[in-house]
Protein backbone atom coordinates (compact mmCIF):
# COMPACT_ATOMS: atom_id res chain seq x y z
CA UNK A 1 0.00 0.00 0.00
CA UNK A 2 1.45 3.50 -0.78
CA UNK A 3 2.09 6.15 2.03
CA UNK A 4 -1.46 7.35 3.10
CA UNK A 5 -2.14 11.21 3.27
CA UNK A 6 -3.02 12.82 6.34
CA UNK A 7 -6.79 13.28 7.22
CA UNK A 8 -7.36 10.05 4.75
CA UNK A 9 -10.33 8.43 5.78
CA UNK A 10 -10.28 4.02 4.94
CA UNK A 11 -12.58 1.83 6.00
CA UNK A 12 -11.42 -1.48 8.16
CA UNK A 13 -12.89 -4.67 8.84
CA UNK A 14 -10.97 -5.40 12.42
CA UNK A 15 -12.08 -3.87 15.73
CA UNK A 16 -9.14 -1.45 16.07
CA UNK A 17 -7.02 1.64 14.25
CA UNK A 18 -4.06 0.52 12.74
CA UNK A 19 -0.52 2.23 13.70
CA UNK A 20 -0.82 5.99 13.14
CA UNK A 21 -4.31 5.69 12.52
CA UNK A 22 -7.50 6.95 15.15
CA UNK A 23 -11.10 5.30 14.91
CA UNK A 24 -13.77 7.83 13.11
CA UNK A 25 -15.83 8.40 16.37
CA UNK A 26 -15.78 11.98 17.66
CA UNK A 27 -13.15 11.83 19.99
CA UNK A 28 -11.34 15.52 20.80
CA UNK A 29 -7.85 15.32 19.38
CA UNK A 30 -5.12 17.71 21.27
CA UNK A 31 -4.21 20.65 18.56
CA UNK A 32 -0.43 20.62 19.35
CA UNK A 33 -0.12 17.03 19.36
CA UNK A 34 -1.83 16.74 15.88
CA UNK A 35 -1.04 20.43 14.31
CA UNK A 36 -0.80 18.77 10.74
CA UNK A 37 -4.24 17.24 10.83
CA UNK A 38 -5.87 20.36 12.34
CA UNK A 39 -4.64 22.35 9.59
CA UNK A 40 -6.89 19.87 7.21
CA UNK A 41 -10.01 19.60 9.07
CA UNK A 42 -10.02 22.50 11.59
CA UNK A 43 -13.19 22.71 13.39
CA UNK A 44 -15.15 21.08 10.68
CA UNK A 45 -16.18 18.47 12.64
CA UNK A 46 -16.25 20.20 16.35
CA UNK A 47 -13.87 21.29 18.64
CA UNK A 48 -13.32 24.30 20.20
CA UNK A 49 -10.27 25.49 17.31
CA UNK A 50 -8.45 27.22 20.21
CA UNK A 51 -7.04 24.15 22.10
CA UNK A 52 -8.67 20.78 20.46
CA UNK A 53 -10.85 19.81 17.57
CA UNK A 54 -12.93 16.92 16.86
CA UNK A 55 -12.56 13.86 14.69
CA UNK A 56 -15.19 12.75 12.57
CA UNK A 57 -18.25 10.42 14.26
CA UNK A 58 -19.35 7.76 11.63
CA UNK A 59 -20.50 5.47 15.11
CA UNK A 60 -24.23 4.76 13.83
CA UNK A 61 -23.60 6.92 10.90
CA UNK A 62 -23.48 6.30 6.95
CA UNK A 63 -20.82 8.70 5.10
CA UNK A 64 -21.85 10.40 2.42
CA UNK A 65 -20.16 12.31 -0.16
CA UNK A 66 -20.20 16.46 0.47
CA UNK A 67 -21.78 18.86 -2.77
CA UNK A 68 -24.98 18.50 -4.67
CA UNK A 69 -26.34 16.05 -7.47
CA UNK A 70 -29.42 16.24 -9.61
CA UNK A 71 -32.41 16.43 -7.44
CA UNK A 72 -30.40 16.19 -3.78
CA UNK A 73 -29.94 18.41 -0.71
CA UNK A 74 -26.37 19.68 -1.07
CA UNK A 75 -24.20 18.56 1.77
CA UNK A 76 -21.41 20.29 3.14
CA UNK A 77 -18.57 19.04 4.89
CA UNK A 78 -19.58 17.55 8.93
CA UNK A 79 -22.72 18.17 8.62
CA UNK A 80 -25.16 15.01 9.85
CA UNK A 81 -28.44 14.62 8.73
CA UNK A 82 -31.24 12.46 9.22
CA UNK A 83 -33.53 10.22 12.00
CA UNK A 84 -33.07 7.05 13.43
CA UNK A 85 -36.52 6.55 14.00
CA UNK A 86 -40.01 8.40 12.16
CA UNK A 87 -43.26 9.20 13.08
CA UNK A 88 -45.45 9.10 10.00
CA UNK A 89 -48.70 11.28 10.30
CA UNK A 90 -51.96 9.57 8.86
CA UNK A 91 -51.27 12.22 5.75
CA UNK A 92 -47.79 10.53 5.18
CA UNK A 93 -49.42 7.04 4.90
CA UNK A 94 -50.43 5.60 1.26
CA UNK A 95 -54.00 4.79 0.76
CA UNK A 96 -54.71 1.01 1.63
CA UNK A 97 -57.65 -1.05 2.97
CA UNK A 98 -57.80 -3.45 5.72
CA UNK A 99 -60.39 -6.47 5.26
CA UNK A 100 -61.97 -7.70 8.54
CA UNK A 101 -61.64 -11.50 8.22
CA UNK A 102 -64.17 -13.00 10.45
CA UNK A 103 -63.44 -16.95 11.42
CA UNK A 104 -66.54 -19.25 12.98
CA UNK A 105 -65.29 -20.51 16.17
CA UNK A 106 -67.35 -23.58 16.96
CA UNK A 107 -66.25 -24.46 20.24
CA UNK A 108 -67.90 -22.06 22.89
CA UNK A 109 -65.24 -22.85 25.61
CA UNK A 110 -63.06 -20.97 22.81
CA UNK A 111 -64.80 -18.09 21.79
CA UNK A 112 -63.91 -14.82 23.63
CA UNK A 113 -65.66 -11.00 24.02
CA UNK A 114 -62.22 -9.66 23.80
CA UNK A 115 -59.70 -10.62 21.15
CA UNK A 116 -56.06 -10.95 22.49
CA UNK A 117 -53.10 -10.68 20.48
CA UNK A 118 -52.83 -12.87 17.85
CA UNK A 119 -56.95 -14.15 17.73
CA UNK A 120 -59.16 -13.68 15.10
CA UNK A 121 -62.50 -12.64 16.02
CA UNK A 122 -65.45 -14.67 16.01
CA UNK A 123 -68.96 -14.37 13.97
CA UNK A 124 -71.32 -12.86 16.68
CA UNK A 125 -73.98 -15.40 17.45
CA UNK A 126 -77.06 -13.18 16.21
CA UNK A 127 -75.42 -12.37 12.94
CA UNK A 128 -75.30 -14.21 9.45
CA UNK A 129 -71.83 -13.79 7.62
CA UNK A 130 -73.48 -14.25 3.80
CA UNK A 131 -77.15 -12.80 3.54
CA UNK A 132 -78.48 -12.84 0.22
CA UNK A 133 -79.22 -8.77 0.56
CA UNK A 134 -76.90 -5.83 1.46
CA UNK A 135 -78.65 -4.58 4.43
CA UNK A 136 -76.58 -4.79 8.02
CA UNK A 137 -77.45 -7.23 10.73
CA UNK A 138 -74.63 -6.99 12.94
CA UNK A 139 -72.04 -4.67 13.40
CA UNK A 140 -68.83 -5.40 14.95
CA UNK A 141 -67.22 -2.70 17.67
CA UNK A 142 -65.36 0.18 16.43
CA UNK A 143 -62.09 -0.87 17.93
CA UNK A 144 -62.37 -3.94 15.11
CA UNK A 145 -60.58 -1.16 12.15
CA UNK A 146 -59.18 1.26 13.45
CA UNK A 147 -56.05 3.90 12.97
CA UNK A 148 -52.47 2.57 12.33
CA UNK A 149 -49.21 2.91 13.68
CA UNK A 150 -50.69 4.22 17.24
CA UNK A 151 -48.47 7.10 16.31
CA UNK A 152 -45.48 4.73 17.60
CA UNK A 153 -42.02 5.36 15.57
CA UNK A 154 -40.69 3.15 13.60
CA UNK A 155 -37.08 2.21 12.66
CA UNK A 156 -35.59 4.23 9.77
CA UNK A 157 -32.51 2.74 9.04
CA UNK A 158 -30.04 1.84 6.28
CA UNK A 159 -29.36 -2.10 6.15
CA UNK A 160 -25.92 -1.82 7.35
CA UNK A 161 -23.34 -4.03 7.46
CA UNK A 162 -20.84 -2.92 10.65
CA UNK A 163 -17.12 -1.35 9.90
CA UNK A 164 -14.50 0.60 11.26
CA UNK A 165 -14.07 3.85 9.53
CA UNK A 166 -10.31 5.02 10.75
CA UNK A 167 -8.41 7.95 9.89
CA UNK A 168 -4.70 8.65 8.94
CA UNK A 169 -2.81 11.04 12.15
CA UNK A 170 0.74 10.97 10.30
CA UNK A 171 1.70 10.37 6.60
CA UNK A 172 1.99 12.33 3.42
CA UNK A 173 0.54 15.81 4.11
CA UNK A 174 -1.65 16.91 0.84
CA UNK A 175 -0.82 19.37 -1.80
CA UNK A 176 -3.50 21.37 -3.40
CA UNK A 177 -3.92 21.35 -7.20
Amino acid sequence: MSDPFIGEIQIYGFNFAPYNWAMCQGQLMPIQQNTALFSLLGTTFGGNGTSNYQLPNYVGNAACGQGAGPGLTPRIMGETFGSDSVTLLLNQIPAHTHQARVYNQPTAGLRSGVPAAGDAMILPESATLFTANNTVNSTFPPQTLGLTGGSQAHANQQPYLTLNFCICLSGVFPQRP
